[in-house]
């Protein structure tokens, strides 16, 4: 494995890294809380939080640094897989404030562009980098959270329409969002994972209802959404109908990618680092205890592991291969880690880790609360740990189904 990058990378890393030292915004970085991984400043927290980050993603794409990977015919730059894991490096070094249309970049245009048609590719893909539609995913239902394939929308069709009727849930951004990857039922009769269709719902259409589902954080990023005798056109079907699943999985392979791959956390062991060195007890910081340094040394361990088991599903890729067993591990090993560092954040806090976040006299703006309570999500989003674990267990390990 070569840890080199070429002459043509480190040039492109020089073009990104001096573009964003010219158009960073000063202020509404991911270290502020507005950038932190599932945080949105809704309406009641924050009203100008979701303009900044709109008003970022229009001069990101301006300046032709969204979607980066993707073809140069559909807007994007044609990156290679070095050039994304150099773009990600280079936002995280600057602490970038987030996009405001991830499910859409990360998941909608990738799968329109592997599974739709040259008419749907040219009236979505383009308004999904500009941010002009914003995109949820309609996976989960009340009785179908990790178990997708048990869902129960159904949609049936009448004359050039399907009529769907069902409800979703968890969906992140729906109250934002123009258009949803939507997975119907369209024919009860089948097996499970068959009769199932992919189509594209307009979330302005009569009859879809969205009502935001209020967190232990106090965010409401995520929804409850009902459809109620709701037309789609034909047109909007992705892949063959009743296939839907294949497309379904596709999707899901970018969002795993995407939440598990894409984050390092060893930027977020050097802040607990920092916040070692300043917290006091018994007259020494928590840094001089042995017992601290040796638990952020297990942490920084981890994080370097993961970060190394990243470039081997890299390398795979360069090499032509399909994603590996890896996506499964770093999804799983990550979101558990996360969850670690924020509990043994809360542990050195003592009775300040009870601030919440923004709260006054909150060390580090009472951000590890918040990221406390934020953590748990990542482990069941894009497949829970029990999930990732019969995957590792059964695909991997071969070991007999539990």
């Amino acid at each position: 494995m070569d840890f080199n990058f070429s002459a043509e990378d480190e040039a492109f890393r020089e073009e990104f890294r001096s573009w964003l030292h010219a158009n960073l915004p000063k202020t509404g970085k991911a270290g502020d809380g507005g950038g932190d991984i599932l945080r949105e400043e809704t309406s009641e927290g924050n009203p100008d939080e979701w303009k900044r980050r709109v008003e970022w993603h229009k001069k990101m794409h301006a300046g032709g640094w969204v979607g980066i990977s993707w073809p140069k015919e559909y807007g994007g730059r044609g990156a290679t897989l070095t050039q994304q894991i150099i773009y990600n490096q280079e936002l995280a070094k600057v602490d970038s404030p987030m996009l405001v249309n991830n499910l859409g970049i990360m998941l909608a245009g990738p799968t329109i562009i592997h599974w739709g048609t040259e008419e749907q590719k040219k009236r979505h893909v383009p308004k999904i980098l500009s941010a002009e539609e914003l995109w949820c995913q309609g996976y989960s239902e009340p009785d179908a959270g990790s178990d997708v394939a048990s869902l129960k929308t159904r949609a049936i069709e009448e004359g050039d329409y399907f009529i769907v009727n069902g409800q979703k849930v968890w969906t992140s951004d729906a109250h934002h969002a123009d258009m949803c990857l939507l997975l119907v039922r369209t024919d009860p009769e089948a097996p499970k994972h068959k009769g199932i269709s992919y189509i594209l719902v307009d979330m302005h259409s009569p009859g879809v209802t969205v009502r935001p589902l209020v967190q232990i954080t106090g965010d409401a990023n995520f929804n409850e959404v009902f459809f109620e005798d709701v037309k789609v056109p034909k047109k909007n079907l992705i892949g063959e109908k009743n296939q839907g699943w294949q497309v379904a999985i596709t999707t899901l392979m970018f969002e795993r990618s995407g939440i598990g791959g894409g984050r390092d956390l060893m930027a977020q062991v050097k802040e607990l680092v920092e916040l070692a060195k300043t917290i006091r007890s018994n007259g020494h910081t928590a840094w001089e205890d042995t017992s601290v340094r040796q638990k952020l040394g297990g942490f920084a361990c981890e994080a370097a592991a993961l970060r190394y088991t990243g470039f081997r599903q890299l390398t795979r890729r360069l090499k032509g291969l399909p994603p590996g067993p890896e996506g499964s591990v770093l999804k799983l090993c990550n979101s558990e880690l996360n969850v670690r560092i924020n509990k043994f954040a809360m542990e050195m806090l003592g009775p300040y880790s009870q601030m919440e976040f923004k709260a006054p006299y909150a060390l580090d703006k009472g951000k590890w609360s918040y990221r406390m309570l934020a953590s748990r999500a990542l482990t069941i989003a894009g497949g829970t740990s029990e999930i990732q674990h019969n995957i590792i267990g059964e695909r991997v390990l071969g070991l007999p189904k539990g």
